[in-house]
């Protein structure tokens, strides 16, 4: 059970609130577009629990600190979120040491946790428990990639996908619990989308490793997957940008392809959500859209070398915001409009693993994390159950 302490709820909340509303579109463009397409009741709690995310991204992303370090300012960030520590104290010691690495944004976002807190404190318990939940497994898992990070890239695909779900999967629980908490009639849904969540997470993520790949490997990080690389005979840890070879187009080609998988089962996640919900549609299909369109200028320029040079026009997500805004009720129209988006893309079938039937709290790729199989708080109540009688 994790528990809130709430003493300091509501004595700043107006200036907590428009501290949040600034801050946003500072640390990031893309979400500062799409939450405010939701109900004023969801933005709220998804912009804070957005902002706490990259709080605990920003200590992990830190060049200076050291994995021991980063593992003591994440448990003492979570500690403050959660009421247990002074968030000014845990603010004043780390804002300082950022260097200057880190944005402005960030550190001052940093810096100003005691107001961030402020929102999160009125929340309802239930929408503080989801963001409390995604903080902790986020935070650990993190720490536990990062501190193993390096040219090599990640070993298998299979640790992709894990990392995939430390860092963006978990995001995708959160947001489908603060979605079902706001509409009980998701409730039927609620197993489905939890377990489509996890690949809508992995998709956009997928799309950021891809594109972000150089710029990675710019801060001594790869997060590809090492065997797929090898059976095409490229070493991730000697790769330089400009001398890719046919192996690595072809390696790329096939990520792009489980990228593609993964955001056609987002879709499927919001197709779920009530048409009369539009303004979580878009929240979602502005996303999806805009990682599509990346995947595209991804397959047609698999020998770039920057980030920049696969990044989507301001025409491109002018048109996926109409395009989406005009087919938003129309689950129809919505398939098509993916398709179109999408043709030409290579489809890599998904493993295995993520078609197996299991309870959410069991879903690949979670259930291989220790951290998370073993921790008895982070599972459903009926996984809790099984458990005892194993």
């Amino acid at each position: 059970m994790i528990e809130l302490n709430n003493a300091t709820a509501g004595t700043r909340s107006g200036e907590a609130d428009t501290y949040q509303d600034a801050i946003l579109p500072k640390v990031s463009r893309t979400f500062a577009l799409t939450i405010p397409q939701l109900p004023p009741e969801l933005r709220r709690a998804v912009a804070n629990a957005y902002l706490l995310c990259r709080i605990a991204d920003t200590i992990e992303d830190e060049p200076v600190f050291s994995a021991e370090q980063k593992r003591s300012f994440e448990d003492a960030f979570v500690e403050a979120v959660i009421g247990e520590v002074d968030p000014q104290e845990v603010a004043d010691e780390i804002a300082p040491l950022l260097s200057s690495s880190t944005l402005d944004a960030e550190r001052d976002l940093m810096q100003q946790l005691p107001l961030v807190l402020e929102v999160t404190r009125s929340l309802s318990p239930s929408q503080q428990t989801s963001i409390v939940k995604c903080l902790r497994i986020m935070s650990h898992g993190m720490h536990e990639f990062q501190r193993k990070a390096g040219l090599h890239g990640l070993p298998t695909l299979h640790d992709m996908d894990r990392y995939c779900y430390c860092v963006a999967g978990v995001v995708g629980e959160m947001l489908t619990e603060l979605f079902v908490d706001f509409e009980p009639q998701l409730a039927p849904h609620r197993n489905a989308m939890l377990q489509l969540a996890v690949s809508f997470g992995q998709g956009l993520q997928m799309v950021n490793i891809l594109k972000d790949q150089w710029e990675d490997r710019a801060r001594g990080a790869c997060w590809l997957p090492q065997d797929m690389f090898a059976r095409h005979g490229v070493k991730l840890a000697t790769l330089q940008s400009g001398k890719q070879n046919a192996g690595y187009a072809a390696t790329m080609s096939e990520l792009v392809g489980i990228a593609h998988s993964h955001l056609r089962l987002a879709l499927e996640y919001t197709l779920l959500i009530p048409t009369r919900h539009a303004g979580i549609r878009r929240f979602c299909l502005w996303a999806i859209g805009m990682a599509v369109l990346t995947l595209r200028k991804l397959q047609l320029n698999l020998d770039f070398s920057a980030g920049v040079q696969v990044k989507i026009s301001r025409k491109d997500v002018a048109r996926t915001i109409l395009l989406t805004r005009v087919l938003c009720k129309s689950n129809k129209g919505l398939r098509w409009l993916f398709a179109m988006t999408a043709r030409g893309l290579p489809l890599t079938p998904l493993t295995a693993e993520w078609s197996e039937p299991s309870t959410p709290a069991r879903t690949w790729p979670k259930r291989s994390i220790p951290h998370i199989a073993d921790a008895a708080a982070w599972r459903e109540p009926a996984d809790v159950e099984e458990a005892r009688h194993r």
